[in-house]
């Protein structure tokens, strides 16, 4: 790889910001220095930022490149390389794609797609076909009856790192409430006030049927094999204290400020979605993240829909009356996530650290990704 300099940049360098030069050597940063670098060979950045490759935890972004449309479905190759372009053009050089384990319905495309979606992720990242660093984790929906017998048929592949606990039912986390639950499937699916009703009993019955045993099935063998975990809509004392004791160490989207505030407490991390910051609120009428932040209770952000709104929501952030500076924002969306998974080789511009990178152009104050590096090569 040999050497390569970047100068003129502002840097936005572990908890602060500096106006200088970073060093890369075979694909590690070797310095970060004030001031202008005089090697001809340097590459001048004309002032703008420079910032760490962002960590992406949990995206839905690869299933939406398999199904672009309902009842199409996209050849499952060219889908993989769709998404990572669309991924490193985002500024994301790690991501883990999170992929449902269950669903709502039985024949759901999600589902249905499950082995070719991890059949041609595979397949591109064999061949080195990919821009940037994908692993896998596993959304298991408790209250589907196969849930556990397809986080069996994955839970020994080597991409997996991390596995979230679900349970999209009436009465359960992000629906505790269940007319925010009978508006939101409505909306989604069409359904008239019987079929809701009929759906509604069915759900309720999977819940009652399958959610207890598949919790406890599922975290065992998480456990065993060492499998980092995390909650998700977590939404009252109780069921955080439920996720710390089963060992989880990331809280995914709780729903209120109690929820967000008993997490941090009981030692999770609490990832909320960047759209929500760039939004000014939720899509479900839950807590909104910009809420957390000001409370100081945001650790970690996720992209979550929309790829692009990870590196939006940080300058938001940055940009916004939190408190919260550009080096602290960035963290968000970079150091805090990595370290939350055990990946403490990037995540940050310091010396040793991998050289991911990515510079930035603000346009009337719009982050603009012009290039982006991954292990010190470049891949936008």
């Amino acid at each position: 790889m040999g050497e390569c300099i970047f100068t003129n940049a502002r840097i936005v360098a572990g908890d602060h910001e500096l106006a200088g030069t970073v060093v890369v050597r075979d694909g590690t940063i070797a310095a970060v220095d004030g001031g202008r670098s005089a090697n001809p060979a340097a590459i001048d950045l004309g002032g703008d930022i420079l910032m760490p490759g962002l960590v992406e935890l949990h995206t839905d972004n690869l299933e939406k490149h398999f199904t672009p449309r309902p009842g199409v479905r996209w050849p499952g190759r060219a889908a993989v390389l769709a998404h990572d372009a669309q991924i490193a053009a985002a500024g994301i050089t790690t991501v883990f794609d999170a992929i449902a384990l269950g669903d709502v319905f039985k024949t759901s495309d999600r589902v249905e797609g499950l082995a070719e979606m991890r059949g041609a992720l595979a397949a591109m990242s064999a061949q080195n076909a990919l821009k940037a660093e994908h692993h896998l984790h596993l959304r298991c929906e408790l209250s589907f009856g196969q849930v556990l017998e397809l986080y069996e048929s994955l839970m020994d592949d080597p991409a997996v790192r991390l596995v979230s606990i679900m349970d999209h039912t009436p009465g359960q986390r992000q629906f505790v409430d269940v007319e925010k639950y009978r508006f939101y499937y409505i909306k989604k699916y069409g359904m008239s006030d019987a079929e809701f009703a009929a759906f509604l009993a069915r759900r309720r019955e999977d819940q009652a049927k399958y959610s207890v045993k598949h919790r406890r099935e599922i975290l065992a063998r998480a456990h065993a094999r060492r499998h980092i975990l995390a909650s998700h809509d977590d939404a009252t004392v109780g069921h955080v204290a439920e996720s710390a004791a089963d060992g989880m160490s990331i809280a995914e989207f709780p729903t209120t400020l109690e929820a967000a505030r008993t997490s941090r407490d009981k030692g999770l991390a609490v990832l909320m979605g960047a759209p929500n910051i760039v939004l000014g609120g939720s899509h479900s009428g839950n807590i909104a993240a910009g809420d957390l932040a000001r409370a100081g209770l945001l650790d970690i952000m996720s992209s979550d829909y929309v790829p692009l709104s990870l590196i939006q929501a940080v300058f938001l952030l940055a940009d916004s009356d939190i408190g919260l500076d550009l080096a602290a924002a960035t963290a968000l969306a970079s150091r805090n996530p990595a370290r939350a998974v055990g990946l403490h080789d990037r995540g940050e511009i310091a010396v040793g650290k991998r050289a991911d990178l990515v510079r930035v152009h603000l346009a009337d104050g719009i982050p603009v990704i012009r290039s982006v590096w991954r292990d010190g090569e470049r891949i936008v």
